[in-house]
């Protein structure tokens, strides 16, 4: 088992990394935290998809010296997804913080049980 363990590292790193993120997500009850374990969630899903796309002995999808037999390189799909996901996980990221911002320039905390009660009072004496 440690010997498989060893031999793929670059998957046990990325499920770690998943974990801790979801762990923090659960867990953590201010908002940047989360946010936080939001970002190390993406990473352990982008170096999962990395190390799976990644065959070692071949090279990049780039035909030189005139060898085309597709056997001779990785295939550009996860790359390409990881790419991909990297773009929306800085979209993400960026509108998650403007959303914080807001919520602490009118609540003054970003601990969730303090703006959940916070709203639930200006909702009751409207």
């Amino acid at each position: 088992m440690l010997a498989n363990l060893l031999a793929n590292y670059e998957e046990a790193v990325a499920v770690i990394l998943f974990g801790i993120g979801f762990t923090m997500l659960l867990f953590q009850n201010n908002l940047f935290k989360k946010l936080i374990g939001l970002n190390i969630m993406d990473t352990g899903t982008f170096l999962f998809l990395a190390s799976m796309g990644y065959i070692r002995g071949r090279k990049a999808p780039i035909i030189t010296d005139g060898v085309t037999d597709a056997a001779a390189y990785i295939n550009p799909v996860p790359a390409g997804l990881v790419l991909t996901g990297i773009v929306v996980s800085v979209s993400v990221t960026a509108i998650m913080l403007s959303l914080t911002v807001r919520l602490y320039r009118r609540y003054h905390t970003l601990q969730l049980d303090e703006i959940y009660e916070m709203s639930k009072h200006q909702t009751e004496d409207r």
